[in-house]
């Protein structure tokens, strides 16, 4: 079984930061691309961030210049540093991952979700 867990969100007022985790466990052959979604109240889920397996990034539009996303593949872990935060980055953000196990080539796996709340 995968698992990835999700860590770091909470409450913030608008231009302070947050660091949000997301650590997969369970029989991981390998990681492929990583990433973070979020879903406003009412609003379809988007993507906010992704990285590859060699690292190469990419970002919505509203989140450039202020989210950076990275991994620690040793760890088995991405992350998604938020700076400069506005209320509208509020909402529930998850993570996935493409994991390869002994049995599958590649299934894309999702967290439980933290929620991410900017007060004015």
């Amino acid at each position: 079984q995968v698992q990835l867990v999700e860590s770091g969100g909470g409450l913030v007022q608008a231009g302070g930061s947050l660091r949000l985790s997301c650590a997969a466990s369970g029989n991981i052959f390998r990681i492929n691309a990583m990433g973070w979604y979020r879903q406003a109240p009412g609003k379809q889920r988007e993507l906010v961030a992704a990285i590859t397996a060699r690292f190469n990034t990419n970002y919505a539009d509203s989140v450039k210049g202020r989210f950076t996303i990275s991994r620690d593949n040793a760890k088995k872990t991405v992350y998604l540093q938020m700076n400069s935060l506005k209320r509208e980055d509020t909402a529930v953000y998850f993570c996935n991952a493409d994991i390869a196990t002994m049995v599958s080539q590649g299934y894309v796996y999702w967290g439980q979700g933290t929620q991410v709340t900017v007060s004015s």
